[in-house]
């Protein structure tokens, strides 16, 4: 089990994946609202469309919600690394939060 505090490039991942989940839920929203609104519309080859885009959509869904599923779990688990690291390093963690609180004081101060 690594020690290391979660942060650095997996949280720019996690965010960038939680925003692709976002966006991919508003195409499936809008996707299910034209499969609504094109019901009423008749033709076998407009069925056959539509019964696969429905299909497909289901499919979406039921891998994004895995997706999500995996996302929360590695969330909670750099949490709950986070949190052990802490416990276990309480004065390196101090210090490494008095260094980064220093460094972004200097940092505004400047401006």
């Amino acid at each position: 089990m690594s020690t290391r505090p979660a942060g650095g490039e997996t949280d720019s991942s996690d965010v960038a994946k939680e925003q692709l989940i976002a966006d991919f839920k508003s195409v499936m929203t809008d996707a299910e609202a034209l499969i609504k609104a094109t019901a009423n519309q008749g033709g076998e080859a407009l069925a056959a469309v539509r019964t696969k885009a429905e299909a497909s959509l289901a499919a979406a869904k039921d891998r994004m919600a895995d997706t999500e599923a995996a996302l929360l779990a590695r969330a909670k688990a750099a949490a709950k690394a986070t949190d052990v690291y802490v416990h276990e390093n309480p004065w390196k963690s101090i210090g490494i939060s008095a260094g980064l609180g220093l460094l972004i004081g200097f940092l505004m101060g400047r401006r």
